[in-house]
C-alpha cells in the first residue's frame, strides 16, 4: 500500500498556525535580501568619503570668503579717504589759483572761494563743525583749556578758541574752550 502524504497542515507542528508559517517565509526570504556586512560597510565607507568631501569644500569656501573679506578691508582702509581727498583737490585748485594772483582784492576773494570749496568737501563727507559756545560742557566734544569768570551757569562753554569737528557722531577733533566758574557763594 501507498503512503499518503498528509495535507500541508498537518507537516506543521501542533502549535504552529498558517501565519507564524508566513512570518518565517518572509523573515528567511528578508535575511536573503539583506546586505552582508561587507556590502554595508562599503557602502558606509563610500556616504564617508562624500560627507569629507563635503566638508573640504565648505572649508575651502570659508577660507576664500575670509580671504576676499580681508582684501575688502585692506582696500576700505587704503581707499577710503578716495573720495574726500578728490573733494579736496578742488580746495587746493582755489588756493593755488589764490596765490598765483598778485591782487590783494582777488587774493582775499581766492580765499573765500577756498573755504567755500573746502565746507562743501566737509559736508560732502559729513564732517560737522562744533562751535559749543552756551553749551553745557561735554568732555566727550569739548577740551576745557580755562575756567574763567562768567554771568552764565558753571560749566558752560563761554569761549571757544578752536572750533571742534565730528564725523559720524565720532569727535575728529574736540573743541578747545574756556568755561564758566562756578561762583562762590
Amino acid at each position: 500500500m501507498q503512503e499518503q502524504t498528509p495535507p500541508q497542515e498537518a507537516l506543521l507542528p501542533e502549535n504552529d498556525t498558517p501565519e507564524i508559517a508566513a512570518q518565517a517565509e518572509t523573515t528567511i526570504a528578508e535575511a536573503e535580501t539583506t546586505p552582508s556586512l561587507e556590502e554595508l560597510l562599503r557602502q558606509a565607507e563610500l556616504r564617508a568619503e562624500e560627507h569629507h568631501d563635503a566638508w573640504l569644500r565648505a572649508k575651502a569656501e570659508t577660507e576664500n570668503m575670509r580671504r576676499r573679506a580681508q582684501e575688502d578691508i585692506s582696500k576700505a582702509h587704503k581707499f577710503g579717504v578716495e573720495k574726500f581727498a578728490g573733494d579736496l583737490l578742488a580746495v587746493k585748485d582755489t588756493l593755488e589759483m589764490a596765490l598765483a594772483d598778485q591782487n590783494p582784492d582777488s587774493l582775499r576773494s581766492g580765499v573765500e572761494l577756498t573755504l567755500k570749496n573746502l565746507v562743501a568737501a566737509f559736508d560732502k563727507a559729513a564732517v560737522i563743525e562744533v562751535n559749543p559756545v552756551g553749551e553745557k560742557f561735554d568732555p566727550h566734544r569739548h577740551q576745557a583749556m580755562a575756567m574763567i569768570d562768567a554771568d552764565q551757569p558753571a560749566n558752560t562753554v563761554v569761549q571757544v578758541f578752536q572750533k571742534g569737528y565730528l564725523i559720524a557722531d565720532r569727535t575728529l577733533r574736540p573743541a578747545m574752550v574756556a568755561v564758566a566758574k562756578a561762583k562762590d557763594a
